[in-house]
């Protein structure tokens, strides 16, 4: 279905629609009531590659891996890195996830350029443009990065591409103490370098710290980055051929068995954070100078739905989104964890203003909205 299609169904629907891509986070959110699916996968279709401008047009059912291929082939990216692949770029920009990349190119609401939405009413609105430098019209880009489509359905984007790197090394830096490993990422954060990414990786008892350099420089920037590493009382190494490495820390932002817990906090609280995984037995992952960590929670659904308010209360006001669950913890446990204020009645007048029906996955975001 394209657009105009898909709008004409949503009007149509006489109920409320669960819009799906790929399905690699279809349990991210409140639990919700069954509803008929609604599948974008049918919008596979690269529609523009401006190879000069570093811009392309793209709908929403394409993978992930189709567009790394595609655009890989003319030596540009669309740096988006989360884990899953198969996951569709719809999906990744309803939700906003993102990988390891995001240190160096930002978020998806930061790569998004212009959208084209079908909304509830049977009307298609689209936002935006296909140049970087776009700033007339309401951003509705950023307004549906992250809305978890329950505003209107992505049918199509214009993004942001970058230059492929030619080649990548790693720095890491080790330590088997909470405490040091933070010290250690600090002052990784705090160089002057510019790495494009920048992670944290906590095991329960040894972690690392990672720096990723691209271009022709990368390795000599990577030896002058160990140094730091080093001062900071790290055991340091290279990894020249790291697209593996990278692979694996990203992947571990999911768990098919452990719940797992996105951590939106500042950079002073990485030690506290650690502090907190080493005494639960969790690990996580991070981006060290952007405040995000992925808390793997392993154990009884009670008890970790216990460990996941205690997290909330160490680290508040910090956001502690509970991402991939088993169905037992999602019953015990709120997964965004925000309580009545005004920024949650702003979010569901905007919801009454996009989708007064409550079409569109209703119940799934925040409050229940």
């Amino acid at each position: 279905m394209r657009a105009e299609e898909i709008a004409s169904h949503l009007r149509d629907s006489g109920g409320p629609v669960r819009i799906v891509g790929a399905g690699t986070k279809a349990d991210w959110g409140n639990p919700t009531n069954s509803a008929p699916p609604l599948s974008t996968r049918e919008l596979d279709s690269i529609v523009e590659h401006n190879a000069g401008d570093l811009t392309a047009v793209v709908e929403a059912g394409v993978t992930l891996t189709t567009l790394r291929e595609a655009f890989g082939a003319k030596g540009q990216m669309l740096a988006l890195d989360p884990p899953r692949d198969g996951a569709t770029i719809g999906g990744v920009v309803a939700t906003g996830d993102s990988g390891p990349l995001r240190h160096r190119y930002g978020g998806p609401r930061d790569l998004v350029l212009g959208v084209t939405v079908a909304l509830s009413d049977g009307t298609v609105a689209r936002a935006g443009g296909k140049v970087i430098k776009n700033v007339a019209g309401y951003d509705l880009s950023k307004l549906m990065t992250g809305a978890y489509g329950t505003l209107g359905v992505i049918t199509q984007m214009a993004v942001r591409l970058h230059p492929l790197p030619r080649e990548t090394v790693t720095v890491f830096g080790e330590a088997d103490d909470p405490g040091a490993l933070a010290r250690i990422a600090l002052a990784a954060s705090h160089a002057q370098y510019e790495p494009i990414a920048l992670d944290y990786d906590w095991r329960g008892s040894q972690g690392w710290v990672y720096l990723r350099f691209g271009g022709t420089a990368a390795e000599a920037q990577a030896q002058e980055a160990a140094t730091v590493l080093a001062d900071a009382g790290a055991q340091t190494n290279l990894v020249t051929d790291d697209a593996e490495l990278w692979r694996r820390q990203a992947e571990r932002q999911r768990s098919a068995e452990a719940t797992v817990v996105r951590v939106s906090h500042t950079q002073t609280q990485l030690a506290q954070l650690l502090g907190f995984a080493s005494v639960e037995g969790a690990s996580a992952v991070g981006r060290v100078a952007l405040g995000v960590s992925w808390v793997s929670l392993p154990g009884d659904p009670d008890d970790v739905a216990t460990t996941v308010r205690d997290l909330r209360r160490t680290l508040a006001p910090a956001a502690c989104v509970v991402l991939d669950a088993p169905q037992a913890v999602r019953e015990r446990v709120d997964p965004w964890g925000v309580d009545d204020g005004p920024e949650l009645a702003l979010m569901r007048r905007t919801k009454q203003r996009f989708d007064p029906r409550g079409v569109c996955n209703p119940g799934l975001y925040v409050g229940g909205i």
